[in-house]
């Protein structure tokens, strides 16, 4: 039985197991001229058009027409190590015990913002919010549990505001959202890799069959899905701006297909067919075109799988201590606890895969080809910055972080091996001329080491098989950003 786990956490492709400055998957690679400062004091900074999705409310504190654009670099690398697995029947799978997965992956965005007229501006662009991806070796011996998992989420945002009072404005932003994502494992049938040739005693002659050992299972689909973002900006003081901005959960139902190759045929499956020889109802027959034991070349089954990402809570403080001198800070609520588990559910007509796993002795649920308990939890992070306008054109900044990790060590998994984690940056804002400026920031991000002890369970909940993975893991990751801004 195979526990194929979220297209989702599945999920989350331009993060590499939420390397990259983000909680759980969700991404903050939207503003270079934010991250310079950990992304203390967004959305309540003046900076530029990426308020678009930072604040839309602060868009009323700028003035005329302006393009912002940038690419954000992610280095990243999981180290694996001490990795122990067994198949459904507990024996030892063989297989790569250490390794590495690493990533280079570029995270794009592009805002533009304008004035209606003195009390509403607009603006508009486009982002990435949220993004996962991890490929681990074929070889290694928690193949049975995770093998490839990427998704990445695309958003097009419009955003207003209205200034109130020259010191406070409310904004708005609607967001239209497309998620895709791909998610694979190689497939434990009770052991029968591990058994090998040992099979041929069963069956008193050589019907071993070398494809059980590629049988591999990928998930596929994408959705598309509306949000909306809440902002408002303020100067309660002298020197001092502050912002709350909002973003809403955004629920997809990805739709696609389920897939699996090379598995095996059992006789209850072929009983009376002329082209088999059945030897036991629950054992694989032998395929009389080739003396082997019989395999399925592919299996096709429409499917779907619901996913809500979080919503998301932050107040940010930009407090100005001299004329060259200033002080950031920032506090993000993130709701993961809407993330509950993972369901991958057939909406095909004529269903294959799923007359097998959704039996009692699988995931006995009618309909279900995968499921895998997540139960995140909320998450906290904060963050502290410093800018130092060094010269006219030249602000140098510089910040520290911390995220909070949403996943308990019962939850934790191959496929997001994560724990909390520190960030540190430095950035810098140079003024070319009249109309352009440029933002370059870099981040380094440390993580202690952690460790997981995964199994297998069905759609209540409920231990099946003798599987287990157990591992160390170790990440690092580093972010190059370059945006360049152009007011007319």
């Amino acid at each position: 039985m195979f526990k194929p786990s979220s297209i989702a956490v599945a999920i989350a492709c331009l993060l590499h197991t939420g390397l990259a400055h983000a909680e759980g998957y969700k991404l903050y690679e939207q503003s270079v001229s934010s991250m310079g400062n950990a992304y203390a004091g967004r959305g309540a900074q003046i900076s530029d058009a990426s308020l678009v999705y930072s604040n839309p409310a602060a868009l009323s504190q700028l003035k005329g027409p302006q393009w912002a654009g940038g690419l954000n670099i992610i280095d990243a690398d999981t180290q694996y190590r001490d990795v122990a697995a067994a198949n459904a029947n507990g024996a030892a799978v063989i297989g790569r015990s250490s390794g590495k997965n690493s990533l280079i992956e570029a995270v794009p965005f592009a805002f533009f913002a304008d004035e209606l007229n003195d009390d509403v501006h607009y603006g508009f662009g486009f982002y990435v919010p949220f993004g996962l991806s991890s490929d681990y070796d074929h070889d290694w011996a928690g193949r049975y549990f995770a093998d490839e998992t990427a998704i990445q989420v695309l958003a097009l945002q419009g955003s207003v505001s209205y200034e109130l009072t020259p010191q406070w404005s409310i904004g708005l932003g609607l967001n239209l959202n497309h998620a895709e994502g791909t998610l694979s494992k190689y497939k434990d049938h009770n052991g029968l890799c591990e058994t090998g040739s040992k099979i041929n005693a069963i069956y008193q002659r050589d019907v071993y069959n070398a494809a059980y050992c590629d049988s591999h299972y990928e998930v596929s689909g994408d959705d598309v899905a509306a949000g909306y973002s809440l902002g408002l900006h303020g100067q309660p003081m002298s020197g001092l701006k502050l912002a709350i901005v909002y973003h809403s959960e955004l629920k997809f139902t990805l739709q696609g297909d389920s897939v699996i190759r090379n598995t095996p045929i059992t006789g209850a499956n072929v009983a009376g067919s002329a082209n088999y020889i059945v030897v036991a109802p629950q054992l694989p027959a032998i395929d009389k075109a080739t003396g082997k034991l019989a395999a399925q070349s592919q299996l096709t089954e429409a499917s779907q799988l619901a996913l809500t990402t979080p919503a998301n809570l932050m107040l940010s403080l930009d407090q100005q201590l001299t004329s060259d001198w200033s002080w950031q800070a920032s506090v993000n609520w993130t709701g993961w606890s809407a993330f509950k588990n993972i369901e991958i559910v057939s909406v095909d007509a004529k269903p294959s895969l799923s007359l097998s796993t959704s039996q009692p002795q699988n995931l006995a649920k009618p309909g279900y080809i995968g499921y895998i308990p997540e139960y995140w939890r909320d998450s906290w992070s904060t963050a502290l910055g410093l800018t130092w306008q060094y010269q006219p054109d030249l602000t140098l900044k510089t910040g520290v972080a911390y995220d909070e990790n949403p996943i308990s060590q019962s939850h934790k998994t191959a496929r997001v091996p994560t724990a909390d984690r520190l960030w540190w940056t430095v950035g810098a804002n140079w003024t070319i001329n009249r109309h352009w400026t440029l933002d370059l920031a870099y981040g380094y991000m440390w993580m202690s080491a952690l460790s997981i002890n995964e199994h297998e369970f069905n759609a209540n909940d409920q231990r099946i098989y003798k599987s287990q993975l157990q591992a160390s893991f170790k990440n690092h990751a580093q972010v190059l950003g370059m945006q360049l801004n152009y007011r007319y």
